[in-house]
């Protein structure tokens, strides 16, 4: 009996940890955000992509995923590492979950490869917060004089 109620309070405990991570990640996610949809490639057909809000600050990018318990951002991107390549449109059984006006963008950052999918007004916030980057050259130093 006495082992039975150890369980049982152990299993209460993880119980109200859950709870407790899932509270924590709708309050993040609801704290505001621009809707995307990433994933990680090389991923085969529509596999792999995730639900979430991306958020800018200064220097990066962080993307949290709708269905996840991580107390941190899923993805963090850095402003000056961030190369954009090709621009597509949604493929076969990836219009399950993307319409015609979603545009899928692919990411490179510091070997890390993504495929974002933005709806036009979220895809033009995030090439204006990209390009108002400031330029290598303007991190460096002045010479002394």
């Amino acid at each position: 009996m006495r082992i039975g109620v150890i369980v049982l309070v152990i299993l209460v405990v993880l119980l109200a940890a859950i709870v407790a991570a899932f509270l924590y990640r709708l309050s993040i996610v609801r704290g505001g955000g621009t809707a995307a949809i990433m994933r990680v490639t090389p991923s085969s057909g529509g596999s792999g992509w995730r639900h979430g809000i991306i958020r800018y600050d200064d220097n990066t990018v962080v993307f949290f995923k709708l269905s996840s318990l991580r107390p941190g951002p899923d993805h963090k991107l850095t402003r000056q590492g961030i190369e954009v390549g090709e621009r597509r449109k949604p493929r076969e059984n990836e219009f399950d979950i993307m319409s015609d006006e979603i545009a899928v963008l692919e990411l490179t950052d510091a070997g890390r490869h993504f495929e974002i999918a933005l709806d036009r007004g979220a895809r033009t916030a995030f090439m204006s917060w990209l390009e108002s980057r400031p330029s290598g050259r303007s991190q460096r130093g002045r010479p002394a004089g």
